[in-house]
């Protein structure tokens, strides 16, 4: 069993689209699909699970579809804590979010200490997230420990970089699964999924279900883990 799996959430919009529905409908239905999912995983005995919920490129989208993520957004974050009460689930947001207005902001604070010791699943949403940000942010935090002193610049590892970076503390991903048939990662954890295995699915995110992450397991084991050339003992 993957211990980390890091999910691209894609096809809301298109599966919408496909019943005839505004491409809200999708993002809400997928939205209960994340709920369904967290709960199956923990139970399957996958302890970190890390979904692409609104990246840094999302805000290009249409106005009116970027202040409908942002109103189920609000509501998800009090739907999450009562999720994470009843399962003990440790929840934590990672990407920018000072770019996030200040009532989101607040919410993902509370709901980050009230879960902190939590010993269920554990739990990343990326919102405003995108690896090309997270690594200059990363390197200004390198930059600002160099200067004051703290750390000799010949001396960096990559150790000192994980630890800047937003998933610091949380192991990487062993898997990661893209829904909707789409095959590339968009900006997501570009540090990260340097050893990961990569699962492709046409199913749509509303679609996904227990028997899909099953699917994407099952495909994920009969890989031939290797590190360095070297097949994992």
């Amino acid at each position: 069993m993957p211990n980390h799996v890091a999910i691209i959430l894609d096809g809301n919009g298109r599966w919408a689209k496909a019943k005839g529905m505004p491409r809200n409908y999708g993002h809400v239905q997928g939205a209960k699909t994340v709920e369904v999912i967290c709960e199956e995983a923990y139970k399957m005995g996958i302890q970190y699970l890390t979904v692409y919920a609104f990246s840094t490129e999302n805000w290009n989208r249409p106005k009116d579809e970027v202040d409908a993520l942002m109103k189920l957004l609000r509501n998800y974050m009090k739907n999450c804590l009562k999720t994470a009460e009843k399962n003990r689930m440790c929840v934590r947001v990672i990407g920018d979010k000072s770019r996030l207005d200040e009532d989101i902001r607040k919410r993902i604070e509370e709901l980050e200490e009230a879960t902190k010791n939590n010993d269920g699943l554990h739990f990343q949403i990326a919102i405003n997230y995108g690896g090309r940000d997270e690594l200059v942010r990363a390197v200004k935090k390198l930059t600002d420990k160099v200067l004051a002193g703290e750390l000799a610049g010949e001396a960096i590892t990559e150790e000192n970089i994980s630890d800047c970076l937003d998933t610091a503390g949380i192991p990487e991903p062993d898997l990661l699964i893209r829904t909707c048939n789409e095959q590339r990662i968009s900006n997501f954890l570009l540090w990260q999924l340097a050893y990961t295995e990569f699962y492709f699915t046409p199913v749509p995110w509303p679609d996904f279900s227990k028997e899909e992450l099953i699917k994407a397991v099952e495909a994920y084991n009969h890989r031939d883990r290797r590190y360095g050339g070297l097949k994992e003992e």
